[in-house]
């Protein structure tokens, strides 16, 4: 019996020791091991000719689609990596007026730390000033005006109306109200209300009802009011999985993601009224989304195993039938987040300069990579490095008006306010 007791702990420690060598593997390989790439010598033209995007599926890495890190730039500017996130010499290189594609000027225009700021339907920007409390907004002759003389004390994050009007104002101790700004007019919402995203016309919102009781958790839509509120789909366990998304053309108010393998997920559509959409399959997981400006398309980032777990940006087709139809990579790696629409077809991304293997599951990684601003023509597939901001700056935002004069972006050191000119 003790023979037999000794075999058994034996056994026991071999498969342990097995156990901890496999895992210890593994993480070896998501993130310690080099890239089995070759980096090929940097290009000196950063653009795409037009044409069409690459295969789905096709997990190659072609020459010049992925930004791996520094490379010579138009106009014979090659950034230095070593140089900490806003410290790069102003003197080292002549910024141009206007962005065309190497180191260019870049004026802050708020100075304060500026929350979650939003283009309105007149070309302005909105955004709340955490240092005085007030909410602005930047007129298209680039003047501040207050939106309201009423102070909003420690506001934690806004969600802003299509047309800018109306906010979701969202306070640290859960605290959240619904603020007409043209009328002046405060509701309170539930607190157990969260992600909430607005109708096309600022009507009505959707947004996930979190009870304590995983039975009492709902998909919901609401007037901007909070009245009217009716539940649209129960969502339990899967709460995490949920996100509330008002798309452009009024069709779908949320999507939730589902796994069916290691590196595939699968996307549903939330209807109105309960359609039956068609769900489409993705490859990657850890999806980001945005919406295009008509709503018939969704941007979206992914981190694939082939990709050493990086964030890659594809698009696809997410208007009714047409659902997942036309899916393709635009072979960028960043994420939806640091990307926004000018029109349909004209898409304005920052790309952070370099990222590690792993940064899709871990993106604070890239907390303070320097991002560099790409334009790209969703038409015919070109994509062009437009601006390497004259500083090192880390782009949590990104908005660009519709008669793209001028981009700007937020930082993620001290949330000021940027723009670059772009005509």
């Amino acid at each position: 019996m003790n023979n037999l007791s000794r075999f058994k702990k034996v056994i026991f420690l071999i498969l342990f020791l097995a156990l901890v060598v496999a895992i210890g593997y593994f993480l070896w390989i998501l993130f310690f091991r080099p890239d089995s790439i070759t980096p090929s010598e940097p290009s000196q033209s950063t653009t795409t000719s037009p044409g069409t995007f690459p295969d789905i599926g096709s997990g190659t890495n072609e020459p010049g689609a992925e930004i791996t890190g520094p490379g010579q730039l138009p106009g014979g500017f090659t950034p230095d990596t070593n140089t900490p996130i806003g410290q790069i010499n102003p003197e080292a290189y002549a910024p141009d007026e206007v962005a065309s594609g190497g180191y260019t000027q870049t004026q802050t225009i708020v100075e304060d730390r500026t929350i979650d700021p939003s283009l309105n339907a007149n070309g302005s920007i909105n955004y709340y000033n955490s240092t005085d409390g007030y909410f602005y907004k930047i007129d298209e002759n680039g003047n501040i005006i207050k939106l309201s003389d009423r102070i909003f004390h420690k506001v934690k994050a806004v969600t802003w109306a299509p047309n800018a009007d109306k906010a979701i104002i969202e306070y640290p101790d859960g605290t959240k109200i619904s603020y007409d700004f043209n009328q002046e007019k405060q509701v309170t919402l539930p607190s157990y209300w969260e992600d909430f995203s607005f109708s096309p016309d600022g009507e009505q919102i959707t947004a996930k009802s979190m009870g304590l009781d995983e039975d009492n958790r709902w998909l919901i839509i609401s007037g901007s009011d909070s009245s009217q509120a009716r539940a649209l789909q129960p969502i339990g366990s899967r709460a995490g999985y949920v996100y509330p998304s008002w798309s452009p053309n009024n069709q779908i108010v949320a999507y939730y993601t589902k796994g069916v393998d290691f590196d595939r997920q699968e996307i549903f559509f939330v209807g109105l009224n309960g359609e039956n959409f068609k769900s489409t399959v993705v490859e990657g997981r850890g999806i980001e989304a945005t919406w295009s400006k008509t709503g018939n398309n969704l941007l979206y980032s992914a981190y694939h195993s082939r990709d050493n777990y990086k964030p890659k940006l594809w698009i696809v087709a997410a208007n009714g039938d047409n659902i997942g139809d036309n899916r393709r990579s635009l072979e960028l790696n960043t994420w939806a987040n640091k990307c926004t629409f000018a029109s349909e077809t004209d898409l304005y991304c920052a790309v952070p300069e370099e990222l590690p293997a792993g940064a899709g599951m871990f993106p604070e990684v890239a907390d303070t990579t320097r991002d560099l601003l790409y334009k790209i023509d969703l038409k015919t597939g070109a994509k062009n490095l437009i601006a390497v901001p004259d500083e090192a700056y880390n782009i949590s935002s990104l908005i660009v008006p519709e008669d793209q004069k001028y981009l700007y972006f937020t930082d993620n050191v001290n949330g000021n306010i940027h723009q670059i000119r772009l005509k």
